[in-house]
């Protein structure tokens, strides 16, 4: 896998993002921020606050949402055992028009541990 869609995915973000918070609107600006504070260290660790971010997503049926979660939990080293347990809670929860979802999360899961180095 070339990892293409994870490319696409993460330069049309960043960049959208850049044009969104060029903008001088306090409203996005703070909703920005306070989403970037919500998933940081606290009671609750970053790891199980962004595994609760996918969940949520999942339920959701947000893909991009669901996209960002995936590699936010991919880097803070959810594993995919782990995943998958994330993934039936999506499921349970959400229902089975959740599973159109659950094979783009996995997709996208691949693509990510297809572009780690090869031990």
């Amino acid at each position: 896998m070339s990892g293409k869609r994870v490319d696409d995915f993460v330069a049309f973000r960043q960049r959208m993002n850049a044009r969104i918070l060029e903008q001088d609107n306090q409203v996005v600006r703070r909703f920005f921020a306070l989403d970037t504070q919500t998933y940081k260290d606290g009671v609750l660790p970053a790891k199980t606050k962004e595994m609760l971010g996918l969940a949520a997503s999942m339920v959701l049926r947000c893909d991009d949402c669901i996209a960002y979660h995936v590699a936010e939990c991919h880097k803070v080293g959810v594993t995919r055992e782990e995943f998958f347990e994330i993934f039936s809670v999506g499921l349970v929860v959400g229902g089975s028009i959740v599973i159109p979802h659950l094979r783009r999360a996995v997709d996208f899961l691949d693509e990510l541990e297809a572009e780690e180095p090869k031990a």
